[in-house]
């Protein structure tokens, strides 16, 4: 039961690279071809010397396996005689097939192209691969397909609208278009498909046809910028050279802000010892380490040495003199930057040598303010490692440090990394996580602990929340954009039980209605049958069988497939049997299909809310007419307040819902009580600046669309508690925000809404999802207040504190006396 997930890191939470898939086309003054429809293609003739810059080469496969470089790219061409600003335009890319709420991607341009020459716009990096680009022109965070994919230059920043090749003819920003692969939007026909070692490019002379597979050819990818330079392979290491220290030592290339003062520059003959090596996946090299320092605590005294796919013949404990040229490597948009030495030789003096001692990192070592607070990007700013904890892992990058016997808050999740905690009386939760209880407090005790050591001989520790990792656990401080700062360990502490064991909450009595929010991650009907048999366990055996369920991401009958398949009948079904089997009741289920591809998620997966109910103890009471595009309206009945239909969407035409989950609302009636529930997923966090980025405080964009949707869901909650005040309202769901947030002030402000997580529980029992070693809470049960006096609430904790999770999110219950107060509901 409670299989360990297979999938990337949280979701609506930046993972690891989703899926890759896409299209393209090009234009200009001409987009001179496109297709028109399945099979048909305007007939135009050859275009003449193209008079505008052009797409010149696309790059999808970076960071995947086998890859030759790192990131993901685009690169322009400027085929006329002068050079051309491109200031204000961007490229833009699109999925091989977009629906009509298929988001673009846009990145922004500046700067000119010279005459004759590149333009390279660096996006988004892979786990693995191996050389970095050249200094890109411009950087995005894109991450585009390997094989199929849209890429648009565009004469501007705004989205372009157009999801057809006829309408990316008709728009006259779009100045070209590739589409290669299985693109649905493309000149002519399409490039070729490419992969993880190729890419799509023009020859030398940007020849433009106004036909994709015509002007471009699948080969080695090539990107070069502005100024000439190409992408330079890892070094491997020359014997003999250097073979005396230089004048620079690794203090003077970290420097002391966040970027080395030499970066880009060639650096010979820095002594150092071995610490660690990283001989595994993508991302290969070593890290070494000066034995004497300046004694200045904002210099790091650590390097790494980045040797792409190629493992170094180093061990550790050598003694080393590098030279190399000094990078900094940003793992994505708003990260912070690696500081490290690429095309690196290096000569080996000794073997067998004693490490530096390593940093103990105790309750006190890291600062208790987290980042400067000033706003806005704190790259080059003088870094005080005495004050801020972001500081202190900067100014200690690559260095080594250790914890011992460490508290783990966090599951070990399906990538091999957990989080420990160095300050265990910092917000503890009651089975030892870490409250996030405040955008002012992110817990800067938490550690990120990945290993360096084969997994064959030292296997990675499943461990749960309170666990411990007894003894000693070291190696260097590292960066990935997947949490921030982190250990790379090369001892890896001993894995101890903390005993942690899910706990079934109480049986619904007999004057109870139980109402329950259960975010089941992405299920749907093809997946395999063990999903729907532990979901079902955990509804039956922890959760007692609600009466009433609110399920999240629930997808279509096909999963993830885009086959147009939009229904989930299937899915709900599977699910329905699986609770029966498991001991519970039969339950009927109602839901809303959404249009195709219209409610965001994983393309295809046509994610929905959906509500089961236990019909021998809640009746439901269905008014036809709710479909995906029809509003839900508070009517006046024969009963008193009524829903104009049952189930129903609110507002689904707004554009605060653009590719987001619609609400569901269901009338219910349970021991003559009629209760409205309203289930949620609002909009996710994705594209939010992280806590551990270089712009503090970070800037949460996904919070407009977020509170866009709660008003109009206070809007509905207002006008049915003005049509009846004491009616029985429950608005449920995945929130995708904190309880402190101006997501949920908007839901329960001047009292409209009452939040039991809050009420009714100690302030460091208020979570239900583990982020970064946070104990935080995204899904939240809030009712009116007729509703405030008699109710029992409490979370599940089945899920995100245990590492052979269902789901990452815990359920909740919410019990609802009938007996107490006077309201009926219905007269």
């Amino acid at each position: 039961m409670f299989p360990t997930p297979s999938r990337p890191g949280p979701p609506d939470t930046p993972g690891t690279r989703p899926a890759r898939r896409g299209r393209a086309l090009a234009t200009g003054s001409a987009l001179t071809a496109l297709v028109l429809g399945a099979g048909l293609i305007t007939s135009v003739p050859a275009a003449a010397a193209a008079d505008t810059p052009l797409i010149s080469e696309v790059y999808g496969g970076g960071g995947n396996s086998g890859a030759p470089l790192r990131h993901d790219f685009v690169e322009l061409g400027n085929p006329t005689d002068a050079a051309v600003d491109v200031s204000g335009w961007s490229v833009q890319y699109l999925p091989a097939r977009p629906g009509p709420s298929t988001r673009v991607q846009v990145t922004p341009l500046e700067g000119e192209i010279p005459a004759g020459e590149h333009y390279l716009i660096r996006q988004a990096a892979g786990t693995g691969g191996g050389a970095d680009l050249p200094e890109p022109d411009a950087a995005g965070n894109t991450n585009m397909s390997a094989t199929a994919g849209t890429v648009l230059l565009v004469d501007g920043t705004g989205a372009v609208e157009c999801r057809t090749a006829a309408d990316c003819a008709a728009d006259e920003n779009v100045v070209d278009v590739l589409g290669y692969g299985a693109a649905t939007i493309f000149a002519g026909s399409p490039a070729a498909g490419t992969g993880n070692t190729t890419s799509a490019s023009r020859d030398e002379a940007f020849t433009h046809t106004g036909d994709n597979a015509a002007d471009f050819t699948v080969g080695e990818p090539t990107p070069t910028n502005s100024v000439g330079e190409t992408a330079t392979e890892p070094g491997e290491g020359e014997p003999g050279e250097p073979v005396e220290p230089g004048e620079d030592r690794i203090h003077d290339v970290q420097g002391v802000t966040r970027t080395s003062p030499l970066a880009g520059e060639q650096v010979t003959g820095l002594p150092g010892v071995v610490t660690a090596v990283n001989a595994f996946g993508g991302g290969r090299g070593f890290w070494f380490q000066d034995t004497e320092g300046d004694d200045d605590p904002r210099t790091s005294e650590a390097l790494f040495v980045f040797t792409g796919s190629t493992t170094p013949d180093v061990a550790i404990g050598d003694e080393v003199l590098v030279a190399g040229r000094v990078s900094e490597y940003r793992p994505q948009a708003g990260a912070q930057t690696i500081t490290q030495l690429e095309q690196a030789r290096w000569t080996t003096l000794s073997r067998g040598n004693d490490l530096p001692e390593a940093i103990l990192l105790e309750e006190d070592t890291l600062p208790t303010a987290y980042a400067p607070s000033d706003g806005g990007d704190i790259t080059d700013r003088e870094l005080e490692p005495d004050t801020y904890a972001l500081d202190f892992w900067a100014a200690n990058e690559h260095m080594l440090v250790r914890v011992e016997d460490a508290p783990i808050i966090s599951p070990t999740d399906g990538y091999d990394a957990l989080w420990v905690t160095t300050r265990p009386d910092e917000n503890p939760t009651p089975n030892g996580g870490a409250h996030y209880g405040s955008y002012d407090d992110p817990n800067g005790g938490r550690v990120k602990i990945e290993s360096l050591l084969d997994r064959a001989e030292r296997p990675f520790p499943e461990a749960n929340v309170g666990d411990t990792l007894a003894g000693v656990t070291e190696g260097p401080v590292y960066y990935s954009r997947f949490g921030g700062y982190l250990i790379r360990a090369t001892t890896l502490g001993e894995h101890v039980s903390g005993d942690l064991e899910r706990e079934p909450l109480r049986e619904t009595a007999r004057h109870e209605v139980s109402v329950a929010t259960y975010n089941v991650e992405n299920l749907g009907g093809a997946d395999d049958q063990e999903a729907f048999d532990d979901l079902a366990e955990g509804l039956v055996t922890y959760l007692r069988s609600p009466d009433i369920v609110g399920l999240e991401e629930i997808q279509d009958n096909s999963s993830e497939t885009d086959d147009g398949v939009v229904d989930a009948d299937v899915t709900l079904d599977r699910l329905v049997d699986a609770i029966a089997a498991a001991g519970g009741p039969t339950y009927e289920w109602r839901q809303i299909s959404p249009e195709d591809k219209k409610d965001g998620g994983v393309p295809g997966g046509n994610i929905r809310n959906a509500f089961l109910f236990n019909p021998a103890r809640v009746q439901y009471v269905d008014v036809e007419g709710g479909d995906a595009t029809t509003p839900v309206e508070v009517v006046e009945g024969e009963r008193g307040v009524e829903l104009s239909v049952s189930p129903g969407r609110i507002s689904p035409g707004d554009s605060a819902w653009n590719s987001s989950r619609k609400p569901l609302v269901g009338h219910f009636r349970a021991l003559n009580r009629d209760i409205y529930v309203v289930t949620n997923h609002f909009n996710s966090k994705g594209g939010d600046q992280s806590l551990h980025g270089v712009n503090q405080p970070p800037n949460r964009t996904s919070e407009t669309q977020r509170n866009a949707q709660a008003e109009l869901v206070r809007e509905f909650a207002d006008e049915l508690l003005a049509a009846d005040p004491r009616a029985n309202l429950v608005v449920m769901g995945d929130l995708n925000d904190f309880q402190f947030s101006r997501t949920l002030d908007i839901l329960t402000g001047d009292g409209a809404l009452i939040n039991p997580m809050v009420e009714l529980l100690e302030p460091n029992e208020g979570y239900n999802y583990n982020f970064d070693g946070n104990s935080q809470a995204l899904d939240h049960i809030l009712v009116n207040g007729a509703l405030s006096g008699r109710i029992d609430y409490r979370i599940a904790r089945i899920n995100s504190e245990f590492h052979d999770q269902v789901s990452d999110h815990d359920p909740q219950v919410l019990w609802i006396d009938t007996r107490a107060g006077t309201s009926p509901g219905r007269r």
